[in-house]
C-alpha cells in the first residue's frame, strides 16, 4: 500500500503534464486541421465561382435585335390598263447628213524637153481638173507656162507661153469657157525645183493652174 501511494504520489505530476502536452498537440494539430479545412473551402469556393462565370459566358447568347419598326409598303391603286391606251411613240427623223463633196484640186501637168505638146498622161490630169471648174463656176484661173533653166530668157519666156496656152486650148476644149482662163509666161525665172539635175528640170517643165480672187483680178485691171 505504501509503496502504490508513493508511486502514485510521486509519478502523477509527470503523467499529468505528459498528459496535458499530449493534449497540447492535439488541440495544436486540431487547429492546423481547422485552418487547413477552411483554406480548402475558400480555394473551392473560387474555383466554383470561375466555373460558373465561364459556363456563363459560354452560355451567352446574342442580344436579340432592337425592335424596328416595320414600314408598310403601300400598293399602288392598280386600275385596269388594259382600257388605256398607249401613248404614240413619235419617231424622230434625223435628216441624214449631206455627202462630203470630194475636195478637189488644180493640178500642174508637165512637158518633154523644149515641147508644149500636151502628152496623154498629162491630157487625164487636165480632164480631172474639169472637176475643179465644174464646182468651182464662173472662178477664173491663170495658167502659168514654165521651163528649166537650159536655154535663153527670150527662148524660154516664148515657149512657156505656148506651153499655157496649150494648156488652155485643152481645157476650152472639154467646155470651159475662155473667158475664165487667162496666160502668162515666166520662162525659166521661176523654177519649182532649184536643183540643177535632169529630175529638177522635168519638175520645172510644166503649167500651173492658180485660182484667182477678187483681189487678183482689181490688180490685174489696174
Amino acid at each position: 500500500m505504501y509503496i502504490k501511494f508513493f508511486i502514485l504520489t510521486t509519478c502523477k505530476p509527470f503523467v499529468t503534464l505528459k498528459i496535458e502536452g499530449y493534449f497540447s498537440k492535439i488541440e495544436g494539430v486540431a487547429i492546423k486541421l481547422i485552418f487547413f479545412k477552411y483554406c480548402l473551402i475558400i480555394v473551392l469556393f473560387t474555383l466554383s465561382l470561375s466555373a460558373c462565370e465561364s459556363s456563363q459566358s459560354f452560355l451567352r447568347v446574342e442580344d436579340p435585335p432592337k425592335y424596328v419598326a416595320e414600314t408598310k409598303v403601300i400598293p399602288p391603286d392598280l386600275k385596269d390598263v388594259s382600257c388605256e391606251k398607249p401613248a404614240p411613240v413619235v419617231e424622230k427623223i434625223v435628216p441624214k447628213a449631206a455627202p462630203a463633196k470630194p475636195v478637189v484640186a488644180l493640178m500642174d501637168i508637165y512637158f518633154a524637153f523644149d515641147k508644149y505638146n500636151i502628152r496623154p498622161k498629162d491630157a487625164a490630169i487636165l480632164r480631172r481638173n474639169l472637176e475643179w471648174f465644174k464646182a468651182n463656176p464662173g472662178k477664173r484661173v491663170r495658167i502659168e507656162g514654165h521651163c528649166d533653166e537650159r536655154g535663153t530668157v527670150e527662148y524660154n519666156l516664148a515657149l512657156g507661153q505656148k506651153r499655157a496656152d496649150s494648156a488652155k486650148a485643152f481645157l476650152v476644149s472639154l467646155g470651159v469657157n475662155p473667158e475664165l482662163l487667162e496666160t502668162v509666161s515666166y520662162g525659166k525665172e521661176r523654177p519649182f525645183d532649184p536643183r540643177h539635175n535632169q529630175e529638177a528640170w522635168a519638175r520645172n517643165r510644166r503649167a500651173h493652174f492658180l485660182p484667182l480672187d477678187e483681189g487678183d483680178l482689181k490688180d490685174d485691171s489696174q
